[in-house]
């Protein structure tokens, strides 16, 4: 028995509130460090104490290597420490079975703990004290990202807000991540989001946020209990943070009004909330799964006359009235940008006269076209028009049972329309490559892998007609060319450079 190891680590767990393998763990690496002392730097040593007992044994550990092995360079360097490595006859030598890889223990008597280095074992064991502790503060708020933490300010620089959360925690406060004009000092008491936890050589970094929309959302939990409860739901947010935010919400229960129960009584729930956040104009939007509705609720307080959908590109025209233009857009475009980043749509805010004007610029440019190449009267173009065509190529080509509806509309004129039709959109392809034909691209251009002849005409009629001009480009540059894309630009230069690497 070894009753002073016992009472060691028993003090120590207590003291420092960390478990008790920790601290054997630590006595081990400083067994084994005093054997170095005693025995050589070079050797290696393997310390195992017992934990019920507290008696220890010392090994001295043999590392069996291939000595014929290359490094990572290439070169062979046989035994690098002779008082630590064995090749694998000597290794046989000291156990029959011993195998390449393999590690031999060879007992030696133990240090006496009573004779330790009292320094070399304090300083061991309490770096592996503060290593556990900060591996323990990681993996306790590794599980806490999402939440908010409190804590009390004990720094303040420059960039950062040193934040103290007790039991030897300090969280990272960056300047940009706190509210404009925000001003703490050290000792004030500041809540925030816990946005991620980083391992760092001096500890783990716990990085918060008091701007990122998950605050706000996080603030609403603590302050309404139907939320809690699974009665409200929060669907996302949106922030200008320490300006106005928007943070849309769904009821599951529909004897609840979301709304009201984020409002509180007299505004008192919403109220905390923005004090908290410095005063933070908070917009409660209901959630809806239509998203024009999503829209128009999120456009608020201006009212929406209507909208135009672009499916494609996920963006809308919001129409509102005249007088509405200002309280849509908002102060510096604030509130359309905000119902933007939380409906996930992109907002065009226009006025209705805008509108009007922008449409009859538009039907005016269709029934131009419309008249002049398919010979139709303005009577006809219209209905076309409204009848929601807008280019020749619909006319060629949809079938022809959607223009049979159209007003006004036999089939003797449909077989006109088709037929002028298909004339105008030969007429266009024809004149689009004489157009392109008047400045011929070089040969050696036409032979540049993945070129077509369309795209070497192309090029040629904006100036790069030899294959050197194309491999002067940037990818950027290229990216100008219609239809382009970022990948075949960059294999189009690699391509036309490569003749350059061969002469070389």
């Amino acid at each position: 028995m070894n009753p002073e190891i016992r009472l060691v680590v028993d003090a120590v767990s207590n003291e420092k509130n960390v478990p008790k393998e920790i601290v054997f763990e630590a006595l081990e690496a400083a067994l084994e460090s005093a054997s170095k002392k005693r025995y050589g730097a070079d050797w290696e040593f393997k310390v195992v104490i017992n934990r019920i007992t507290g008696d220890y044994e010392t090994f001295r550990v043999w590392n069996v290597i291939d000595v014929t092995a290359p490094n990572e360079d290439g070169e062979v360097v046989g035994i690098m420490n002779e008082d630590a490595e064995l090749t694998l006859e000597e290794a046989r030598e000291k156990k029959a079975d011993a195998q390449l890889g393999e590690q031999i223990l060879e007992p030696v008597p133990s240090v006496e703990f009573g004779r330790i280095a009292a320094q070399t074992a304090k300083q061991v064991i309490m770096q592996r004290l503060r290593a556990a502790k900060r591996d323990q503060i990681a993996d306790e708020y590794r599980a806490r990202i999402g939440e908010l933490v409190a804590g009390t300010v004990k720094k303040v620089t420059r960039e950062n807000i040193i934040i103290e959360l007790g039991n030897n925690a300090e969280a990272l406060l960056r300047r940009s991540d706190m509210l404009p004009r925000e001003i703490v000092r050290v000792g004030d008491r500041v809540r925030a989001y816990l946005q991620d936890v980083r391992a760092d050589q001096r500890g783990p970094q716990l990085i918060i946020s008091r701007t990122c929309p998950e605050m706000l959302i996080e603030l609403f939990k603590i302050e309404v209990p139907e939320i809690g409860d699974g009665l409200i739901e929060l669907k996302g947010a949106a922030r200008d943070p320490g300006a106005r935010a928007k943070i849309a919400v769904l009821a599951k229960d529909n004897r609840i009004d979301p709304i009201g129960a984020c409002v509180g009584m007299r505004g008192a729930r919403v109220q905390a909330v923005s004090s908290e956040l410095g005063g933070e104009r908070v917009d409660i939007v209901l959630w809806d799964d239509n998203p024009a509705q999503f829209v128009i609720n999120a456009i608020a307080p201006a009212e929406v006359a209507s909208i135009i959908i672009d499916d494609d590109a996920r963006s809308m025209d919001v129409i509102v009235a005249d007088e509405q233009l200002s309280a849509a857009i908002g102060r510096s475009g604030q509130n359309i940008r905000l119902a933007s980043q939380l409906t996930g749509w992109e907002l065009n805010v226009i006025s209705q006269n805008q509108a009007q004007t922008r449409d009859q610029e538009e039907f005016e440019k269709l029934s131009e076209m419309f008249t002049q190449l398919l010979l139709v009267s303005p009577e006809i173009a219209a209905n076309l028009i409204e009848a929601g065509f807008t280019s020749i190529e619909e006319i060629a080509y949809v079938p022809a049972q959607e223009l049979m509806e159209v007003e006004g509309m036999d089939e003797a004129l449909l077989a006109q329309l088709r037929e002028r039709a298909k004339d105008s959109l030969l007429t266009k392809a024809i004149a689009e490559e004489e157009r392109l034909s008047e400045n011929a691209p070089a040969s050696d251009l036409l032979e540049v892998e993945g070129m077509d002849k369309h795209l070497a005409y192309t090029l040629a009629n904006k100036g790069i007609v030899t294959r050197d001009d194309l491999a002067e480009l940037s990818v950027d540059d290229l990216l100008e060319v219609e239809g382009m894309d970022e990948n075949r630009a960059a294999k189009l230069i690699m391509a036309a450079r490569a003749h350059w690497f061969i002469e070389e």
